[in-house]
């Protein structure tokens, strides 16, 4: 079983500055190939995991589906918005 991303994990991925918030901008440097990973909430919208997925399986990139909602992750981000997709990009 792959080892869940937490929320202090999440936090110093945001302090490095490789990181994308949002399922747009995500989804644009997907299809350019510029993200290494995808961090999804766990109530994201069906459509938006079908885009995410095809999108990360065609430019190689991993994707895992957080425990949090979408909600927390925004409190996590230190937003006042939620978000649904995070994207870490490659280094």
């Amino acid at each position: 079983m792959a080892k869940q991303t937490s929320s202090s994990e999440i936090k110093k991925i945001l302090k490095s500055g490789n990181v994308i918030l949002g399922t747009q901008r995500t989804l644009k440097s997907l299809r350019l190939g510029g993200i290494g990973k995808v961090l999804m909430s766990s109530n994201c919208p069906a459509s938006v995991e079908k885009s995410v997925m095809h999108y990360s399986a065609l430019s190689g990139s991993e994707t895992e589906r957080l425990k949090y909602t979408n909600e927390e992750l925004g409190v996590i981000c230190k937003k006042p918005f939620s978000i649904s997709v995070l994207g870490i990009l490659k280094v």
